[in-house]
């Protein structure tokens, strides 16, 4: 859904960057059309039962904030389960090419699923933190 916002340029009414100008404001009106668009793509994706709980939502924004608060955290049992089958996958009968992509497909969930801690700092940072979590992922992919 990120990706599909992105190609239309709608992400920053979901993430924030694009606020609500008030009623009096003359964008007021472009604002709510899109609004009202990004809710309806966004409500199409759900289920009927998680459709129904967010009938009461206004803005794009504050349903987008409240799935995310439900549904993108960590799966910590699923990062475990996928730390076991990236770890103890094996080539065996199958081609290179299907077992890289089958290993590739289980290091893209687990990134999607792990939160890759960074500096929020407002002055530049110099503890090299990105760069050590980066160096540490990418030992672990090697391995």
């Amino acid at each position: 859904m990120k990706r599909a916002l992105q190609s239309k340029n709608k992400f920053k009414f979901v993430d924030g960057s694009i606020k609500n100008p008030g009623t009096s404001h003359h964008l007021y009106d472009s604002w709510v059309r899109c609004n009202t668009t990004i809710f309806g793509w966004i409500t199409r994706t759900l289920s009927q039962e998680i459709a129904q709980s967010i009938v009461y939502f206004e803005s794009a924004q504050d349903l987008w904030e409240d799935l995310k608060d439900r549904f993108s955290k960590g799966d910590y049992f699923r990062i475990s389960d996928l730390l076991q089958e990236i770890h103890s996958i094996k080539q065996g009968d199958r081609s290179v090419s299907t077992y890289h992509t089958e290993l590739k497909t289980l290091w893209e969930e687990l990134e999607v699923l792990r939160e890759t801690p960074s500096c929020t700092c407002n002055v530049k940072c110099s503890c090299k933190f990105a760069s050590t979590v980066k160096r540490n992922e990418e030992v672990e992919y090697v391995i």
